[in-house]
Formats: C-alpha cells, sequence, structure tokens
C-alpha cells in the first residue's frame, strides 16, 4: 500500500472510529466536571496523544436556577476538563462544534460530512427544556427521557442506556419524543442518541467556510442514580486508540 492510501485508509479509520465514539461528562466526587470520549459501557476513554486530539475546542455551559455559566474546556491527557461541577439542581450541557469535517466517496460522488457531539449532566430527575441541537432530557420520572431535535419532540429516535459493566439496552422514542427504562442498579448511567441529517450547509472554519453535505449529531446523557441494587463493576480500562 502506498503513502497515499495509507494516509486515506488512516483518515477513514479516524472518522469511523469518531462516529462510533460519544462524549459524555463525568463528574468525580469532589472534583469538577470533565468531557470524556470513547465508549462508556467498554471503558475506553480516549487519550492525548492519540484519538482525543481529533476535537477542536470543546465548550460547556453550567446551567443552574442563578444562570448560565459558559466556559472552554481544557485538554488533559485523557479528557477536557472543566472549570465547574454541577451541584444538586443543576445541569452542564457541553458540545464540539468544530469537530474537523471529513470526506468519503459513495459511489462516484466525493460526500464531505459534519460530526457533531454533545453531552448533557444531570443532578436529578427533575424535568428540563432542550439546550442542544439533539437533546436529551430528564421528564421527571425516574427511567423516563425526552429527545428533542432543533427544540421539537423527536419520534421514533433510538436511545441506547448504557452503565459502567457494559448492561445496554435499546429503546425508541414514541410519538411524544419520550422513552423509558428500568434503572435498577445504583450508579452512573449514560443514555445515548444519535441521528444523521442529510441538509446541506456551511460553517466557519479556521481557514475560512467550510461546505458539508450532512451533520452526523450524536448527544448524551449522564446521571448517577443514588439508590438501588449495587452496581456491577466495569471491566478492564480498553486501550485507547493511537
Amino acid at each position: 500500500m502506498n503513502a497515499a492510501r495509507i494516509a486515506l485508509a488512516s483518515l477513514a479509520f479516524a472518522a469511523s472510529a469518531a462516529q462510533a465514539h460519544q462524549i459524555w461528562i463525568e463528574q468525580p466526587a469532589g472534583q469538577t466536571a470533565v468531557i470524556r470520549f470513547g465508549e462508556f459501557g467498554e471503558n475506553l476513554r480516549e487519550a492525548s496523544p492519540g484519538l482525543l486530539d481529533k476535537f477542536g475546542k470543546p465548550v460547556a455551559t453550567l446551567l443552574s436556577a442563578k444562570g448560565e455559566k459558559p466556559a472552554d474546556a481544557v485538554k488533559t491527557a485523557s479528557g477536557f476538563t472543566l472549570p465547574f461541577a454541577a451541584a444538586r439542581g443543576e445541569s452542564i450541557v457541553a458540545e464540539d462544534a468544530s469537530y474537523p469535517l471529513y470526506t468519503w466517496k459513495q459511489g462516484e460522488k466525493n460526500t464531505t460530512n459534519w460530526y457533531r457531539p454533545a453531552a448533557r449532566l444531570i443532578t436529578d430527575i427533575a424535568p428540563l427544556q432542550p439546550r442542544l441541537v439533539l437533546d436529551l432530557v430528564p421528564t421527571g420520572r425516574v427511567g423516563e427521557f425526552k429527545l428533542f431535535f432543533r427544540g421539537q419532540p423527536k419520534a421514533k429516535g433510538k436511545v441506547t442506556l448504557v452503565t459502567q459493566s457494559g448492561w445496554s439496552k435499546e429503546g425508541h422514542t414514541d410519538e411524544q419524543g419520550v422513552v423509558r427504562f428500568d434503572m435498577p442498579w445504583q450508579g452512573t448511567y449514560v443514555a445515548e442518541a444519535s441521528f444523521n441529517d442529510a441538509t446541506a450547509g456551511e460553517r466557519t472554519g479556521a481557514n475560512g467556510p467550510e461546505r458539508y453535505d450532512g451533520v452526523s449529531y450524536a448527544t448524551t446523557l449522564t446521571y448517577v442514580k443514588a439508590d438501588g441494587v449495587a452496581p456491577i463493576p466495569a471491566g478492564p480500562a480498553a486501550a485507547p486508540a493511537k
């Protein structure tokens, strides 16, 4: 394989790996929040140097009754740290809107796509309004979430609920965008959803306008449940991609 083909194969792998991944927000006890990139259920957190370096500049906002507090995330070897933590009744949303566009060949046509990952962390199940383009929010009932796209309920959307042990369950939203899960264990749950929007457009890049043929939205919601059955431990940490 010549150098050009190796470079193309590497780009294709990075793009496919990115779309298979999600970002989610963790908040270790006594610490500020961290944006992770990888697969929560596989105990995979991408690192720097490595696939974590594909990110542009994730930004986050702490949402509370006192107002909004935006902040840029700071990259470390294993994620992006934030300068705040969410207290009970508060939430955090984060997004990377500058992930590099990627192009692949579909038949005779080159297609350029925009991968747009986002995440939300909640500290209770009180109902929340959508803030992200593709957003999962709690409804006020344990195990019940509502999916929105551009502020409108998203019907028939697939949502996957994952725990640290790798257990997962798929569900689909009803006509009101609502999906329900049993949540028997204590510990951290991450709900994931994605949506491919084939609407072409243009964004502002570092070197000027960038045209794209569609957007792949991916969003997560993290919730730590305080009660329930003792959680199944996470498996061994998976090796990050180089």
